[in-house]
């Protein structure tokens, strides 16, 4: 019963996970109207035949129209920018010394997009789809290529929070079914409960009966003057608590049948339950592992990261003890995917993270927090010792072999490595080593630069 209990609240637990998920999904899809505002009052007067789409669709936006009538006028928008596009040759325009303001809504705009679309990644959802979306963001040039990529981020946003309304939905009809189930056992134990008191009472009434029998033969005994009248006295007495006692055995052996009956019943159903709250256990697990781990590569995902970095902050704020951030960003990447395929990258990325966890201790985290973004946490060594081991970690991947099309493919890693400080955050520690990795990647590539 306790295990039961304990497995209650974890689907509580995850119940109200998901809940917290579908709210942050709930910030990401205001921050995506926030943007669509701001693009149609950026695009307002460019051309007169798309400002009535414009506002059409700046207006739908205000009032938290669904996805649908969205993806409706995006798509009318869509054709009528690439009809302009078709017809009227985009102008000469000769700026004044002053940076306009719309070159910097333009990059405001794409910076949005892209941070909606590293979100989407982090997730693990989509990744090819999320690939795609980033690589055509990086060559956006018109309203319409950018309309079109946030139309496709809009329906991968809506896909991901129908899942999450979807898994709560499963969640809460599982918490329901065991609770059903948990119910039944708890009425079985009323019951044999009920029965218990009942068959005490019924004992003590007919020790009661029988007690008070006696007690009045006794009594006839000692008054009775003829040996006749005393013979029938007793065998009328004797034979009162003979029903007595044959009527308590028969109801015992009711109530020993029944109870029997209902002891079998519930025996099936705790077996029934008992399987079942295996096969959830096991759903269970999978769930959390999916819920931090990437789904492509296996390792830890954004939020493990987090997790597992705020736990080595504190061991550090509490015991001093050493650790460091490996920060790792695969070399010309986008070049595998663009002349190989998508599934040639996922090879890559596959093999990539089998070598880092395989080379490092078990104790260390190795996550994948971007499209070919990994980052590594080694508690316990300084941070001279973590730099030699990012040095080995880039010799063994850029001793990987793969073969593509039947020729072979070079693949180079680049790290920065900054130790944790008693004054860091998680984000300053990040950043230090996201320098340090710039760094690596203009210094040639294929190294190790320490911050």
């Amino acid at each position: 019963m306790i295990e039961t209990t304990d497995w209650k609240q974890k689907y509580r637990d995850s119940l109200l996970e998901m809940e917290n998920e579908e709210k942050r999904w709930k910030l990401v899809e205001q921050a995506l109207r926030r943007l669509i505002g701001r693009l149609c009052a950026a695009a307002m007067g460019v051309d007169p035949k798309l400002d009535d789409e414009l506002v059409t669709l700046a207006a739908a936006n205000r009032r938290n129209a669904d996805w649908t009538e969205l993806e409706r006028l995006a798509e009318a928008l869509t054709t009528a920018v690439v009809a302009v596009d078709a017809v009227s040759p985009v102008p000469t325009v000769v700026l004044p010394p002053i940076a306009p303001a719309t070159p910097r809504r333009w990059e405001a705009a794409i910076a949005a997009t892209g941070n909606i679309l590293k979100r989407l990644q982090s997730l693990g959802n989509e990744d090819a789809a999320v690939q795609d979306l980033a690589a055509r963001l990086s060559r956006a040039a018109t309203d319409g290529d950018l309309a079109g990529i946030l139309q496709k981020t809009a329906e991968m946003v809506q896909r991901h929070g129908g899942r999450l309304v979807q898994e709560r939905l499963q969640a809460a009809a599982v918490l329901a079914d065991v609770t059903t189930r948990l119910e039944e056992v708890s009425g079985y134990l009323d019951e044999v409960g009920e029965a218990a008191l009942t068959r005490f009472a019924d004992t003590d009434a007919v020790n009661d009966k029988v007690m008070n029998d006696v007690s009045n033969l006794t009594a006839e005994v000692q008054s009775a003057t003829e040996l006749r009248l005393l013979q029938t006295l007793v065998a009328t007495r004797l034979e009162g608590v003979t029903q007595q006692v044959r009527g308590l055995r028969s109801r015992e052996d009711q109530r020993r049948l029944e109870h029997s009956s209902r002891t079998e019943r519930m025996q099936a159903r705790i077996k029934d339950l008992e399987r079942e709250s295996q096969d959830l256990r096991t759903k269970l697990d999978s769930e959390k592992f999916g819920a931090r781990h990437d789904p492509l590569t296996l390792v830890g995902n954004r939020k493990s990261f987090d997790e597992r970095l705020a736990q080595i902050m504190a061991l550090r704020s509490a015991e001093g003890t050493p650790a460091a951030m490996l920060l790792w960003d695969l070399d010309d990447f986008k070049a595998v995917n663009d002349t190989y395929g998508h599934r040639a990258g996922d090879r890559v990325l596959k093999s990539v993270a089998t070598c880092l966890v395989s080379a490092l201790r078990p104790d260390d985290f190795v996550a994948r927090i971007g499209g070919e973004e990994f980052v590594v946490l080694l508690c316990g060594l300084p941070l001279e010792k973590a730099a030699g081991i990012a040095e080995e970690l880039c010799r063994a991947v850029e001793a990987l072999r793969f073969h593509f099309r039947g020729a072979p493919v070079q693949v180079t890693i680049s790290c920065g490595v900054t130790d944790i400080r008693d004054d860091d955050t998680a984000g300053s520690a990040f950043d230090r080593a996201d320098a340090a990795l710039y760094r690596a990647k203009r210094a040639g590539k294929n190294a190790v630069v320490t911050a």
